[in-house]
């Protein structure tokens, strides 16, 4: 089976407050080991790395601009 990629932009949610949690977890329910979610937010989310991390998923983060983070979360078998 391939690996499957989810990515998801939540930068215009967080500018409209509107809280990402949800959709986030939404996002990544469906993924099997080796498939990546990519996560574009407007800061370092830190307290997702955690919640990701129990729920078998490792990470790299990129700062790609001052408003502008690329996290690539890639669920372990």
């Amino acid at each position: 089976m391939e690996a499957r990629i989810i990515e998801l932009d939540v930068r215009e949610d967080l500018k409209n407050k509107i809280e990402p949690f949800q959709k986030i977890m939404g996002a990544i329910s469906s993924l099997n080991a080796n498939d990546t979610f990519i996560l574009h937010a407007p800061f370092k989310p830190t307290p997702l790395f955690a919640v990701l991390k129990a729920k078998g998923f490792t990470h790299e983060e990129e700062e790609i601009d001052e408003k502008h983070w690329k996290v690539t979360f890639v669920k372990k078998s």
